[in-house]
């Protein structure tokens, strides 16, 4: 199931079968600053603590209680915590949504004193629609309405804000929907070839944008020997897509090179992974997803930077031209990789990307990969590892994550530790010293493919996947880091 969101008058959202109030809890205090009358009730924003206990609606943000009727419609009490802040905001969207059902929703937002109500708009529409996706009933739909109401009624300019904060919300939860739908398509339906034509078929649509699909014979003659190399083993062509987004040709614009993982399914290659190990590898091109979909965010909102997303696509299967451990491949830029474990496979197509970004002139690199299981045993699956060659990236990205409520944290590059991937035969080997600092020698061997440019990695493999629903999130794919990237592109734009 999936939901469109819009804003409507307060006739429209007393039409549907659920209306959901976000409150804040007082000590001592009574119901005041109601909302709107229903059947002669009086819905309240504030709300006593007592009360709220005995109906068990908690203080937390997200927490919900659901009053029902059986003539009007279902009122849905939630909490927005300590700070009601757009965090908050957002996860009493996707409770309110989730207390909703498959049925249609109305957010009556109460904008008296509210400080930012396009962000605050935009995190409603983004905690409902995420918290609605559901791969099985993709082409099922509803709404979800936010009302603006106050005493007195919103002002025009407050009106327009919210209205500008629900579109932004919808079109950037639409894309991070789109991602999750890709990223749990089983592998065998979501080839690399299958995956560059869905790429190719939504970022062909969208303003300012050309999208090139390399075939193996380009790939080839572009001499992307770690691409070729890592899909040398399954019988499914290796595909490569590479896109630009420029608003104003000509234009002195912020240009940023975005670069994803694409490994539609990873057997581990002749280092085989466990069977348990391969279930969720369907998950590993995940990159790719995230930074065409941010592209394609990018575009719809009309941001005036520029960007070229370059997505390596393979499989790392076991074939008889399976690459070998101890074979050495020559990557475009010239260096060369001994390939002592195939399972480390993501650093060998990133190489050929971020080599083909680095050639570009963009003011910065950023990568996205499901790279590690190191990173989610030092961070878990609720933080994604950032790693950064340039302190200003750094910062910018770290601020796009406060907005987002997509948690990174930065990690260490540790040069001493490059003499952990040194080659006898090649310029450097594809592993350090198992099980040693193993998401830093990932990022290490990354950056030798920058060129020196100002450079971030984002090593998502815990948090790319949830084990449960919670929260704004939906069990499988999250399409985590998608919108940081989309607020870091926001941020470049303004």
């Amino acid at each position: 199931m999936s939901r469109t969101a819009r804003v409507s008058s307060i006739k429209e959202g007393l039409g549907v079968a659920t209306i959901a109030v976000p409150v804040v809890m007082r000590e001592g205090a009574g119901a005041i600053n109601n909302v709107i009358v229903q059947s002669g009730v009086n819905v309240p924003t504030t709300l006593s603590v007592d009360w709220c206990r005995q109906q068990g609606l908690k203080g937390e943000a997200g927490s919900a209680v659901v009053l029902r009727s059986i003539h009007g419609a279902n009122i849905v009490l939630v909490s927005l915590g300590a700070d009601q802040s757009p965090a908050s905001y957002r996860l009493a969207g996707a409770a309110a949504a989730r207390a909703a059902g498959e049925g249609p929703l109305a957010f009556f937002l109460a904008t008296e004193g509210l400080g930012e109500p396009a962000d605050v708009a935009q995190s409603i529409v983004e905690g409902a629609l995420l918290a609605s996706y559901s791969f099985k009933d993709r082409d099922a739909s509803t709404s979800v309405d936010v009302v603006p109401v106050g005493v007195p009624l919103p002002t025009v300019l407050v009106h327009d804000e919210v209205t500008r904060g629900v579109e932004r919300g919808a079109v950037v939860a639409e894309a991070v929907n789109w991602a999750k739908f890709l990223v749990d398509s089983p592998a065998g339906a979501m080839s690399p070839r299958v995956l560059a034509s869905e790429f190719e078929e939504r970022l062909g649509q969208d303003p300012h944008v050309a999208v090139q699909v390399w075939a193996e014979p380009k790939i080839r003659e572009e001499r992307l020997g770690g691409l070729l190399g890592v899909g040398q083993g399954s019988a499914q062509p290796t595909r490569l897509v590479y896109v630009t987004y420029d608003p104003e040709p000509g234009a002195a614009l912020p240009h940023v090179a975005l670069v994803g993982k694409g490994v539609t399914f990873d057997s581990g290659g002749l280092s085989l992974k466990t069977a348990d190990g391969m279930m969720t590898m369907k998950t590993d091109m995940t990159g790719s997803a995230i930074v065409m979909a941010a592209t394609s965010v990018a575009s719809r909102l009309g941001l005036r930077v520029r960007i070229t997303a370059i997505a390596p696509l393979t499989e790392n299967l076991v074939g008889e031209k399976a690459t070998k451990p101890g074979d050495v491949l020559t990557i475009r830029n010239g260096m060369t990789i001994e390939v002592l474990n195939t399972d480390a496979e993501g650093r060998l197509i990133l190489a050929d990307g971020l080599s083909l970004a680095a050639e570009s002139d963009a003011e910065a690199i950023i990568d996205v990969a499901t790279l590690t299981g190191a990173q989610n045993v030092a961070l878990g699956d609720e933080v994604g590892a950032l790693f950064a060659s340039n302190d200003d990236l750094a910062a910018q990205l770290l601020g796009a994550s406060s907005r987002s409520g997509e948690v990174l944290w930065r990690m260490p590059l540790v040069d001493s530790y490059e003499s952990h991937f040194e080659s006898d035969i090649a310029d450097v080997k594809n592993m350090g010293k198992p099980p040693k600092a193993g998401s830093i020698i990932g990022a290490l061997i990354l950056r030798r493919f920058t060129a020196g440019k100002p450079w971030a990695h984002l090593d998502i493999a815990g948090p790319a996947r949830s084990d449960a629903s919670r929260g704004f999130l939906t069990k499988g794919a999250t399409a985590f880091s998608l919108r940081t990237l989309v607020e870091y592109l926001s941020a470049l734009s303004n």
